[in-house]
């Protein structure tokens, strides 16, 4: 497996790395999307996750105000992992906070995190009550003082990416990544403007629901009931209702059918195209609340579609643009 370049910078990540919202253990509006997990599933999700490849996970301050970042750092302690083997990325919330707040929480980052050097930090929306320049300045500053390693965004639209590169440029540094809902079901960046200005200034996408929440797996298409179990508002989104499946559904048929190609999944086929389909522009963080979840994605690094299967799902998928 080949490692690609965040963005312009000199880190080596693995093509998926771990979503880890799941891990908020349940506390804050964002943690309720997720059941509790213990402590043994945590660590054993992170070290079959490692074992298969990945060597990088994204957090946030948003997940369980700081909850995923502890149980994040705890599993990364208990396996063992340093160095390039445990790259973390997480994100400052921005909501009703200014740019100040920004340097103000960055040790209470640390502290989470256990000291795990944070080699990603992101603004997580842009909804911030200062711009996006007094933003990237605070993140610069923080950078300078060797608080962090390299600055991303999330969410933002091309103009706001833009601006937030401009401001960074200005001080002499890069933006490495933007971070974005991406998956064949969800293409709106292609049609935007943020994919190509990202490729353009060579800012890693970092796409975030790479399976769409579960959809192109499949098992909601084949049991339309099965989302009225699930925890969470998921089951609430227009995708998951019968007519938003019955609109996905020759997506799911071409991974399946593509699938048996190489007697793999549709969600690791899927996987597979989101980070091969634009060269080593797209990044993706598959989460996984089971251990079977886990080591599902990191089959999706091991295979390579080839050309006629890229360009058939990208046919298939446009719609979704």
């Amino acid at each position: 497996m080949k490692l690609r370049k965040l963005g312009n910078s000199n880190i080596e990540l693995s093509p998926l790395g771990l979503g880890c919202w799941q891990f908020s253990k349940n506390t804050g509006f964002a943690g309720k999307f997720w059941p509790t997990l213990s402590e043994a599933d945590v660590n054993e999700i992170v070290k079959v996750s490692h074992e298969g490849g990945i060597n990088w996970f994204d957090t946030a301050e948003l997940y369980g105000w700081g909850k995923s970042e502890e149980a994040l750092s705890l599993a990364l302690n208990n396996n063992n992992l340093k160095g390039n083997d445990a790259i973390v990325a997480t994100k400052w919330w921005p909501a009703f906070r200014t740019a100040g707040s920004i340097k103000k929480t960055i040790d209470d980052r640390l502290m989470y995190l256990d000291d795990y050097p944070i080699t990603l930090h992101q603004v997580h929306m842009p909804l911030g009550l200062s711009s996006v320049e007094k933003e990237m300045n605070a993140m610069a500053d923080l950078l300078e003082a060797g608080k962090i390693k390299h600055i991303g965004v999330s969410n933002f639209s091309k103009n706001k990416m833009l601006r937030a590169y401009e401001a960074l440029d200005k001080r002499g540094l890069k933006l490495s990544s933007n971070q974005m809902e991406y998956s064949l079901l969800n293409r709106n960046i292609e049609s935007n403007g943020v994919m190509d200005a990202a490729k353009e200034l060579g800012v890693s996408i970092i796409a975030y629901s790479p399976l769409a929440q579960g959809l192109v797996s499949g098992k909601f298409h084949a049991d339309p009931t099965l989302i009225k179990s699930r925890t969470g508002w998921r089951k609430y989104r227009k995708q998951f209702s019968r007519a938003g499946m019955s609109n996905s559904l020759p997506v799911i048929n071409e991974l399946k059918k593509i699938s048996k190609n190489y007697q793999v999944t549709p969600s690791q086929v899927a996987l597979s195209w989101l980070i091969h389909f634009h060269g080593d522009t797209v990044l993706a963080i598959p989460g996984a609340t089971k251990v079977k979840h886990a080591i599902d994605n990191a089959v999706a690094m091991k295979f390579n579609l080839n050309e006629a299967e890229l360009d058939t799902l990208d046919l298939v998928s446009r719609k979704f643009m």
